[in-house]
Formats: structure tokens, C-alpha cells, sequence
């Protein structure tokens, strides 16, 4: 398995693509502009607490206020209150938390009116960018992330993260990370620590402890609201969150962002530094040269084609998505509808995982499988799903299938879902058209699929489609010889619109 982070700089954004074995499964954006991102630290003060709400919306600096619920104020709030008093009074000593008298920890079923008030400043974290007409979402019970480790300050407890399932390797890392924990800071272990040494864990560590200090430094001179520590570059909170053993390039267009980069992958795992790559050719650019702008045209549309004729449709509402599973006019060698039905949907199952990662659709998801009498086969599709979406960072939970084919997913949302627009204003005028590149692919699986059952085929399509089909070497036509064996007969037709399209047999009768 082949995993790489291509990187395209532009001069007012900076977007991510991850590809595995090629296929596009990731892709971010980061705006020059953007004011603030996930893991963003402010010091905020209260606008006006809402006891109807049992939260309090907070002025952060910007046009929308954050919104602060009750139960994301952590158990330890006093502590951090007065924290940051002695801090912006210049009374604090020492920024770390060895000798610092922690406070009673506030009730977690107590009211907002009780705890703050109106222009009281306080710590916050921003733990979900602005959607839609809503704005931030923080929480007061502050994190620092790092590669190994999530530093915690004013707590004590020591967690280890789910995914590692060797009880022992827990244990072992339990002891650890208790060995090396600095008084006042708890510590959450993350999944990519399984497996690293002592050393490794308390290096980490200690540059979490440096940007905590950094951030306290700051304090006593920082305006009320202002940003008081920012997030890494998102190249490096990207790599941070996915860089593993199993990369093999990382491609950068960018000097200056090559560089930055490549300190980044020297510093947490030097033995990789030779996969990060300078990109810098002047006959494609980036996203062409990986074929990624193809992969973001076919992916993003509302109808999203699949392996053997198979296609989802992606439907959004206000309250949630919903994906439509189709088999399409597909022939096949399985011998009965059910047989037919689990094979659609354990390709879909796969393209599912991926749709879900690349666009961030988030909160309720529901998919309606092709319907399976066999409750054995729904067990399979069931674990399919659950295997595909394990890489998954964002929290989620799937349930399993019901009769009736439909499986429901809730998957956290902390920024915007990605949105592009795949269609193109029609050459002829009316309206819009899908990409021309979505109807090349969609022709490619029709041809596969009509060659199983016909000798030999014909294509007629617009003049336009015709040419790039058949012209150049190799050519989309040439690939099929190819792949086919065979030789595709390709006529242009005056009379089609731009991107229409039929196959023929050798009679001349049109094949559906």
C-alpha cells in the first residue's frame, strides 16, 4: 500500500490531497485568511451567558460569536480562571504546574449563571470550525496535540487511546508516560505511540511543555480577545494526525512550504526525510500531474460512479445525507439477486469510507444498501464498513444493517463539509453540463460493461468527445485496446449534443 500527501500552494490557500495507492481519499484546504482552526487557543471573554441554553456565547474577536455549552467547560474551569488571572497580572512565577494550588472541580450538572459572567475573560479552545450561519464551537478544557501525545493542563488523569487493543501495551504504556508526566498536566496517548520507547513519548512531551510555556509568556501583554497560541501549519497538523510508516512521497510545490515540511518530517521521524519531495515542473501542474483535478471531478458530483456499472447517489438536507445505493444495468456472473446485491454492496461499502473522509460529511448519515434477505451477508457488510472507515480520525459510530437495507452513521463534524462544484457551464448554452472528464470515465465503464456480453461495439458521440477519445498516443482508445483486446470503432455525430453518447452493434442496432 502506497500512501502520499500531495501539496499544492496557491497565493490565498494551501490545499492537502492524501492518496492511497493512488485513489484519493483526503482533501483539505487551508485558507491564508482563515482566523482560526481547529485547536486554536484564545483568551475570550463572556458575552452573554444564556441559562435557558446552560451555555454562554463569547466574543473571540471576530464577527460570530463562539458558542460554549455548559458540559465543554471541563472539570477543572476554577483552576484555569485563576490561572489566567495571575498570568495577565504578571503575578504568575512559573508556567508549569508543579507547585500551582488547583481549585475544587465545579459540579457537572451545574448552571452557567453560577460559574460566569459577562465580560469575564477565560481560556478557550476552538474545537469546531464555523458552519453554515453558526459560529465557532470551544470548549475551556484546553489540549495540546502532539504526535504521540495530547498534553492536558490542570487535569492528572493518564488515558490511553482505544484503538490500541493489547492490553499489555496499554499497561506498558500506562507506566511510561506515568514516569515522565509532569505534575499538573494529565496526558492522553495516542494511537501512533503503540510500539515507541520512553524517550520518544517524553520528547514529545517536553516541546508540548515548550508551547505551553510559549503560550503563557504571552498572557500578561495579550489583548482580551486575541489568539494566544496557533495551531502548527496545517501541512504540519496534517502530518501530525497522519503520517505513519506506510508513506512513500510527500510532494510539495512550494519552497518555502518544502522546507517547513521537511524540518517537520527530519524532526519526528528522520529515517522518512528522503520522501519529501521538491515538485517543480513546469509541464503540469501538482494536482494534474497526480491526477487528482480528474479524481475531484468524478468524486464530488452528485451521482458517484463505481466499479461494474454500480453508482451511489449523494443527497444532502438540512438534518442529515443520504446515500442511495444502485447496481445499475450491469450484467453478472453470480447466480442469484442475492448474491448480485452483497457484491454491489461491498463495493459500495468501500466507496462509502472514502466519500465520507473526502467531502467531511458529518452528523447523521444514512445509507440504503441494496436489500439482503440473508442476515449473514448483512453481518459481512457490517464488518466491511466497520474495516473500511477504521482509519477514520473523525469520531464515529455506525449501526447495523436494518431489514430493509438501511445502516445509519453518525460521524463527527468539527469544519465546513467540502463542497466543490463538479459542473460546467454548457458550450451550447443551456444551463450546465456534468465535466466532460465524468462522461469519459462513465463511457470507459459502460464499454467494459457491454463488452462482456457483445462481440464488438461501436461508440457514436459528439465531434469533440470523438477526438479526444481517439486522437494522441496512447489514447483513451488506444488503453482499451489494451486492456479489451479489442478494437473500439469511435464515430463522430454532428448531431449529438455535446455530451451525448450510444454504443451500436455491428447491425447497426443501438445497445442500452
Amino acid at each position: 500500500m502506497n500512501k502520499e500527501l500531495i501539496i499544492r500552494s496557491s497565493s490565498d490557500a494551501v490545499d492537502f490531497a492524501l492518496l492511497k495507492d493512488g485513489r484519493l481519499i483526503e482533501l483539505h484546504r487551508e485558507e491564508e485568511k482563515s482566523n482560526y482552526q481547529v485547536g486554536d487557543i484564545f483568551i475570550a471573554k463572556i458575552r452573554k451567558p444564556v441559562a435557558g441554553l446552560n451555555a454562554a456565547f463569547v466574543n473571540m474577536g471576530f464577527d460570530k460569536d463562539a458558542f460554549l455549552h455548559y458540559h465543554d467547560l471541563g472539570p477543572n474551569l476554577l483552576t484555569s480562571l485563576k490561572f489566567l488571572k495571575l498570568a495577565t497580572t504578571g503575578k504568575l512565577r512559573d508556567p508549569f504546574l508543579k507547585n500551582f494550588q488547583f481549585e475544587k472541580e465545579i459540579d457537572k450538572n451545574g448552571a452557567i449563571l453560577d460559574i460566569l459572567a459577562a465580560n469575564q475573560s477565560l481560556l478557550v479552545q476552538v474545537v469546531k470550525e464555523p458552519i453554515s450561519t453558526k459560529g465557532p464551537r470551544i470548549s475551556s478544557e484546553l489540549s495540546l496535540a502532539g504526535r504521540f501525545v495530547v498534553l492536558v493542563p490542570f487535569s492528572d488523569r493518564v488515558s490511553i487511546s482505544q484503538k490500541i487493543e493489547s492490553r499489555k501495551e496499554k499497561d506498558r504504556l500506562k507506566k511510561l508516560v506515568q514516569s515522565v508526566r509532569p505534575k499538573g498536566f494529565g496526558v492522553i496517548v495516542r494511537t501512533v505511540a503503540e510500539g515507541q520507547s520512553v524517550a520518544e513519548l517524553e520528547k514529545d512531551l517536553q516541546t508540548l511543555l515548550d508551547r505551553w510555556s510559549g503560550m503563557c509568556k504571552k498572557l500578561a501583554t495579550a489583548h482580551h480577545p486575541s489568539k494566544v497560541l496557533g495551531e502548527l501549519n496545517r501541512a504540519s497538523s496534517i502530518l501530525r494526525d497522519v503520517f505513519n510508516d506506510t508513506f512513500t512521497g510527500i510532494h510539495v510545490d512550494d519552497a518555502e512550504l518544502f522546507q517547513q515540511t521537511k524540518e517537520y518530517i527530519t524532526e519526528i521521524a528522520p529515517s522518512k526525510e528522503k520522501i519529501v519531495r521538491f515538485y517543480q515542473s513546469r509541464d503540469y501542474p501538482i494536482f494534474e500531474k497526480f491526477h487528482i483535478e480528474r479524481q475531484i471531478k468524478t468524486a464530488f458530483g452528485r451521482t458517484v460512479s463505481m466499479q461494474k456499472g454500480a453508482y451511489l447517489i449523494i443527497e444532502h438536507t438540512e438534518a442529515l445525507h443520504v446515500i442511495d445505493v444502485n447496481s445499475g444495468n450491469r450484467s453478472n456472473k453470480a447466480t442469484n439477486q442475492e448474491a448480485t446485491a452483497l457484491e454491489v454492496n461491498m463495493i459500495a461499502a468501500t466507496e462509502i469510507a472514502r466519500q465520507l473522509r473526502l467531502r467531511d460529511m458529518g452528523g447523521i448519515i444514512v445509507v440504503d444498501f441494496i436489500d439482503m434477505s440473508n442476515p449473514d451477508n448483512r453481518k459481512v457488510l457490517f464488518d466491511k464498513l466497520r474495516d473500511e472507515m477504521a482509519d477514520d480520525k473523525a469520531k464515529h459510530k455506525i449501526l447495523p444493517p436494518s431489514k430493509f437495507g438501511l445502516v445509519q452513521i453518525t460521524r463527527q463534524r468539527v469544519r465546513p463539509e467540502v463542497n466543490i462544484k463538479t459542473h460546467e457551464e454548457n458550450p451550447n448554452g443551456n444551463g450546465e453540463i456534468e465535466a466532460p472528464i465524468v462522461i469519459v470515465d462513465r463511457i470507459a465503464q459502460d464499454l467494459e460493461r457491454l463488452l462482456k456480453t457483445h462481440g464488438n461495439v461501436i461508440l457514436n458521440a459528439h465531434p469533440f468527445v470523438a477526438a479526444y477519445l481517439s486522437k494522441g498516443f496512447p489514447s483513451p482508445r488506444y488503453k482499451w485496446l489494451f486492456a479489451h483486446r479489442k478494437w473500439i470503432r469511435i464515430i463522430p455525430r454532428d448531431a449529438y449534443t455535446f455530451l451525448e453518447y450510444h454504443f451500436y452493434d455491428k447491425q447497426g442496432k443501438q445497445i442500452e
